[in-house]
């Protein structure tokens, strides 16, 4: 730990300290993501399957201007309802900590804090991108210059199909942010198993990609990873389905004038209404799948150390 800042739950610094294994999980989904009470059912079963695959789970979020890794009930259901919870990436950090006021952590943030508390495996739902049209907007999440800055490992369904992939992956590619689907040769979509991008690299296991990054911190490669985990099969909307749903819901973004940070929230809600909450099911089993992944990195992390 590298700032007395933070304020890490005791069974978490007591993971960290022995070297066991442990989980960070983002708490925007909870705050900005998702409806109450799915928000925090979500949030507990996400904290059960990283239990239940024999780690630790840190939900990480700013708390009272306190960088707090390892959330309680309480602290979770405080951010369940969102009440004067901001949104938080790296940038706001220092303004949420300065005013005393609670954040909900991006994949940015949570991967920052994250590190500063030890935690070298991270589980979401979909990872931020450039978006489409950013080559008029400039719109390129920060998620995408934190792989590039923070040795924390990122398990996701992909970047969110709402962005424009094929641009992502050439900017992780510039970023030299290892990138591996995990047990697939195409890199996922978020709510689809398929992009039509190649997968960068490939393993087949989560102790495969432990060893990746045991490898990548011995050669002094200081960036994080992105592991791309696809959605269950029986759990996704497929491709064909989904792009003309999510062309619909930027047509309306558009006429609506929405932009920056606003964008992704926007986005999701609409898919989810227009596809009668069956996105938001997506949602949850991908978030699910990852956990256990992410779970089973750490542990043999851990057992390597």
């Amino acid at each position: 730990m590298t700032t007395p800042l933070l304020r890490l739950a005791d069974e978490v610094r007591d993971a960290v300290d022995r070297g066991a294994a442990v989980v960070a999980l983002e708490s925007t989904i909870i705050s900005h993501g998702m409806p109450h009470p799915q928000n925090v059912e979500t949030a507990r079963d996400v904290e059960r399957v990283v239990r239940d695959a024999g780690a630790v789970p840190a939900t990480i979020a700013v708390l009272g201007g306190v960088p707090t890794v390892g959330l309680g009930d309480d602290e979770l259901e405080l951010l369940g309802h969102g009440r004067d919870v901001m949104k938080v990436s790296v940038r706001e950090l220092p303004y949420v900590v300065a005013t005393r006021g609670h954040g909900a952590t991006t994949v940015s943030a949570t991967m920052r804090l994250a590190a500063l508390a030890g935690v070298r495996v991270f589980a979401t739902g979909g990872t931020g991108g450039v978006h489409r049209g950013a080559e008029s907007s400039f719109d390129v999440s920060a998620d995408l210059t934190e792989l590039a800055r923070t040795d924390v490992a990122v398990v996701s369904a992909g970047v969110k199909s709402i962005l424009d992939i094929g641009r992502t992956l050439e900017v992780l590619e510039t970023l030299g942010v290892p990138v591996v689907v995990l047990g697939a040769r195409e890199f996922p979509a978020f709510y689809s198993r398929a992009s039509g991008f190649a997968a960068p690299l490939t393993l087949d296991t989560p102790r495969d990609v432990a060893a990746m990054l045991r490898a990548k911190r011995a050669l002094g490669i200081t960036c994080g990873a992105l592991v791309a985990n696809p959605i269950p099969t029986e759990s996704e909307i497929p491709r064909a389905e989904i792009e003309p749903i999510i062309a619909r819901a930027l047509d309306e973004m558009g006429a609506a004038g929405v932009g920056g940070k606003e964008t992704t929230p926007f986005l999701l809600k609409r898919i989810v209404e227009i596809t009668g909450g069956r996105s938001l099911a997506a949602n949850v089993a991908l978030v699910k799948h990852n956990a256990r992944a992410a779970a089973e990195i750490a542990v043999a992390l851990a057992a390597s150390a």
